[in-house]
């Protein structure tokens, strides 16, 4: 058995969307989940405790009842949990240091709340050294059939963000897209009025280095089916526009050392925005 999947549960429809996608995923990977809840009560949940009882209690109810509406959803899972005794952004980087996957709910188009009020979500998102999978309520959890979608670049590939996109398309049988985005300077998008239309020049030497790129990873998953596009434009929009039929989107982000504010790039950022399905946040040096 391999180390478990780690949801970070606040009593809200995201977090438990994020459960669900999280126990899918672990029946995938042959793998348990662990559910925890670190000490801050969710905006939405603060009601409920102003009529009395503990906040821990509350809690632990709370966790009791995620594990076992999974449990009864996917016999066989193992499922554990914890509460955790301090703040969350710690106490979450912590955790994730000793799984698999990190997995985070996500609020609805224009506000990524990641975990618990303010940017906490996007804050652990930003600097734990494992992959974050980051799950809104209704986007398609439990629709694994649907391709795995990778965005790349080539001037700077990423092993650790095409390795990912890769293993997880593998476990669900299913076909990975991978994205490169050419962004025009800034003369070639004044029109053809202008400037002569370059990006037929472009695409074929961009399609080969892109084919050059996934070459050892198609010899490594021979069963997987990938899927090269060339697009001109903002990498964050084509991304989103390609996930509308995913199972899951995979965007890269940069570790740092730091641990003030969220170290995520625009691109990741405006997939964790817009995304209509679960978004993989894979660290990378």
């Amino acid at each position: 058995m391999t180390r478990s999947i780690v949801v970070g549960l606040d009593g809200t429809e995201q977090a438990d969307a994020a459960a669900e996608w999280a126990a899918a995923e672990a029946l995938l990977r042959g793998t348990g989940v662990r559910l925890v809840y670190a000490k801050e009560v969710a905006p939405g949940v603060v009601q409920s405790l102003r009529s009395g009882g503990s906040e821990e209690a509350w809690a632990e109810e709370m966790v009791v009842r995620v594990a076992g509406g999974l449990r009864e959803r996917h016999p066989g899972l193992s499922v554990t949990t914890r509460l955790l005794p301090t703040g969350p952004v710690q106490e979450l980087v912590a955790a994730a240091r000793e799984s698999e996957l990190l997995v985070l709910g996500s609020r609805a188009l224009g506000s990524v709340a990641g975990y618990l009020v303010g940017s906490v979500g996007l804050t652990v998102a930003g600097i734990v050294e494992r992959p974050v999978v980051l799950v809104r309520a209704g986007s398609g959890v439990t629709a694994p059939q649907g391709p795995v979608v990778v965005g790349t670049d080539m001037r700077q590939p990423v092993d650790a963000v095409l390795g990912f996109a890769f293993e997880d398309a593998a476990r669900r049988h299913s076909q990975v897209h991978v994205v490169y985005a050419e962004q025009l300077p800034l003369f070639a998008r004044l029109g053809p009025a202008m400037v002569p239309d370059i990006r037929a020049a472009l695409a074929p030497e961009i399609r080969r280095s892109l084919d050059e790129l996934l070459a050892p990873w198609r010899a490594k998953y021979p069963d997987v089916e990938a899927v090269a596009r060339v697009v001109v434009g903002s990498a964050g929009l084509e991304l989103v526009e390609a996930a509308r039929d995913a199972a899951l989107v995979v965007v890269g982000r940069r570790t740092r050392r730091s641990t003030l504010g969220a170290h995520i790039g625009s691109v990741a950022h405006a997939v964790l925005h817009h995304s209509p399905v679960p978004v993989a946040l894979v660290p990378h040096v």
